[in-house]
């Protein structure tokens, strides 16, 4: 439990005389995160009880933490530090209830997010409140007091045994492989606001992603192989086009730039990459781009806000998919840089989550 900020948290039980009447909610906060600063945890810590914020510090006290919330039955829990943090806490809490779990058969908490990381791609789906003004503290007190609006069920993919909400191979993992080159070399000083969030992928896609291709090449063979069930090839109104193609189908063959898929609508930063994601329960969306980079720079903010479909960008919904190029393909998982690979399976993991859900919507 958290005591003071940035203090290291104790892992012991709670006591049954700490249980209030509220809905029990745990926090907890990544301080490694660049917005996970004193400011931040004093501030939770005057709307969080002590027992119920914790502060995680490395790998091994993110195993810890989530032993205590499960131990205690938190019915939701709340991350701040990104998607990445999330992620962890997600993916060591279904580990942990799983069939071969220390809780094998508890149900999960519901989940919640703080916008405290830099792309915010799951708070942005669940419309988490800004860090400006009391936004954070209002989410959590208003799960505290059980006056969330909704929950939504979001599926994930899973990729190399661990659940992520997107994944790509091609040009989106060189977006991110630029994105870090430039905040990393021009985000500093007087710049440091403008090229650390969505003006730093503007100025990444603008200024590197795209004159690269403009001059190398972008097109590599590529085959896409529909798993064990049904896929859908999907139109620019989300809806299926034609018949449904079939188990073990060749969905794709031919020359791509990228293949990615997402079971949630964002990319980092409000990128709404994936604009049909979560639209068909248990199916992620599989998006394979043939378009030319002068075309994604003419036309790059309506493809951010999911509003541009041209004849080169090929939607699906399928439940798993291979996907093999012929040469190494720069690769991002949940928006992490992860090397490169030519070949990769992904499928939409056994279980759903929960989100709390400041938009209100229930799915």
């Amino acid at each position: 439990m958290l005591v003071q900020p940035l203090r290291s948290p104790d892992f012991r039980r709670q006591s049954a005389t700490d249980v209030t009447a509220e809905p029990k909610v745990a926090v907890l906060l990544n301080a490694n995160a660049r917005k996970v600063d004193a400011r931040v945890v004093k501030s939770l810590s005057h709307v969080v009880p002590e027992q119920d914020l914790f502060l995680s510090r490395s790998p091994l006290d993110a195993r810890r933490i989530t032993q205590t919330v499960l131990e205690r039955g938190y019915p939701m829990a709340f991350t701040g530090g990104g998607d990445g943090t999330f992620m962890g806490f997600v993916n060591e809490v279904l580990h942990q209830v799983g069939p071969r779990g220390r809780f094998a058969g508890q149900a999960a908490p519901r989940f919640g997010i703080l916008k405290l990381g830099t792309g915010n791609g799951i708070a942005n789906h669940v419309n988490a409140s800004s860090t400006r003004g009391d936004g954070i503290l209002n989410d959590v007190l208003r799960a505290r007091t059980g006056e969330v609006p909704g929950y939504r069920p979001m599926d994930l993919l899973m990729v190399d045994g661990q659940r992520a909400p997107f994944a790509g191979l091609g040009v989106d993992g060189k977006v991110l492989n630029d994105y870090i080159w430039v905040k990393e070399n021009l985000g500093k000083g007087l710049f440091k606001n403008v090229l650390s969030g969505s003006g730093g992928y503007f100025s990444a896609v603008a200024c590197k992603t795209v004159p690269h291709y403009l001059t190398n090449s972008t097109w590599v063979e590529c085959e896409v192989i529909n798993g064990q069930s049904e896929a859908y090839r999907l139109g620019a109104d989300g809806r299926p086009v034609g018949d449904s193609l079939a188990p073990g189908a060749t969905l794709f063959r031919g020359r791509l730039m990228m293949a990615a898929a997402g079971t949630m609508p964002f990319y980092g930063y409000g990128f709404r990459m994936f604009p049909f994601a979560g639209e068909r329960r248990g199916f992620m969306q599989l998006r394979l781009s043939q378009v030319k980079p002068a075309n994604v720079l003419a036309n790059l903010p309506k493809l951010w806000n999911g509003r541009w479909f041209p004849e080169g960008l090929h939607d699906f919904h399928a439940r798993e998919v291979t996907i093999r190029f012929a040469r190494p393909m720069p690769f991002q998982v949940g928006g992490d840089a992860a090397g490169y690979r030519e070949e990769v399976s992904l499928s939409v993991a056994p279980e759903s989550i929960e989100l709390v859900d400041f938009n209100g919507s229930m799915n």
